[in-house]
């Protein structure tokens, strides 16, 4: 049974063999475009359609297209497990990767990229389980972290920084059971909230949403906002947390079908408390 702040859900169809396999997604400010990405680097571009009371009632969305590198070519095999997106208010964005880790900077849908930085740290992630989340605030500063931490689920998970051009250690986020990040987002009310899942096999996935204060030492006042049961939706990766016109704050996510024909590509939106 879904939590009480679910609004709705609703599947998002596209064309494509390569349509599918979304891992992150940003909302405009009104909550009527986005741009999300595939797992398989590739961005899109879409439109939501909302009733009065901005409940989500259709989706529009045009065809996928590769992520370009620093020469402007796509990227080569081995190195297009994008997962994380933020967008800048100019309308650039970043997207972080997998494997190898990294994050790298977009101009615009369609540029080439140029690349940031990397800390050391990112070098010993492994394939598959690094920056999976990937956020920006009002000032500009980025915010990343793995799907794991490492160390089993005693050892925290690490948050990064990237502002004025370097890295930092942002602090941590506790870990003490299966589940795992998979996005976050900066609120317009400049809380941090992660989205979290685990997976249970055959019993599905659990998703759940943090939030936190944001100061000078890091992340604190941990509040779990909902959790579901595993089986309620399918993997939920991404996640954007905007203000209707009420006035609400909205977690929109995305679901990840893995390019199955067990799961779907699905937007579900919730009601947050300010």
């Amino acid at each position: 049974m879904p939590p009480p702040s679910f609004i709705n859900a609703t599947d998002w169809q596209g064309e494509g063999e390569f349509f599918g396999g979304f891992s992150s997604i940003a909302v405009t400010p009104d909550g009527t475009g986005f741009l999300s990405l595939s797992d398989h680097g590739a961005w899109v571009r879409g439109t939501f359609a909302r009733d009065a009371q901005d409940r989500l009632t259709g989706i529009s969305s045009g065809p996928l297209t590769p992520l370009l590198g620093p020469n402007g070519a796509p990227l080569p095999e081995g190195s297009t497990d994008s997962e994380g997106l933020a967008l800048a208010p100019d309308g650039s964005f970043y997207v972080s990767f997998e494997g190898p880790a990294r994050v790298r900077h977009y101009a615009s849908p369609g540029s080439a990229s140029g690349n940031l930085p990397s800390p050391r740290e990112f070098k010993s992630m492994k394939h598959n389980s690094s920056l999976e989340s990937l956020c920006i605030g009002s000032d500009g500063s980025l915010y990343t972290l793995p799907e794991i931490s490492g160390g089993g689920p005693a050892r925290p998970f690490p948050v990064f920084r990237y502002r004025n051009g370097k890295w930092d250690n942002f602090g941590t986020v506790p870990r003490g059971d299966e589940f795992e990040t998979v996005d976050c987002s900066i609120g317009p009310d400049g809380r941090f909230y992660l989205l979290e899942r685990a997976f249970y096999g055959l019993g599905g996935f659990a998703s759940r949403l943090k939030r936190y204060d944001m100061g000078a030492k890091g992340l604190t006042g941990e509040i779990v906002l909902f959790q579901t049961a595993p089986g309620t939706f399918d993997d939920l990766e991404g996640l954007s947390v905007w203000r209707d016109h009420l006035g609400k704050l909205r977690a929109t996510t995305v679901s990840d079908d893995n390019f199955s024909m067990f799961f779907v590509s699905q937007i579900v939106e919730f009601e947050l408390p300010d």
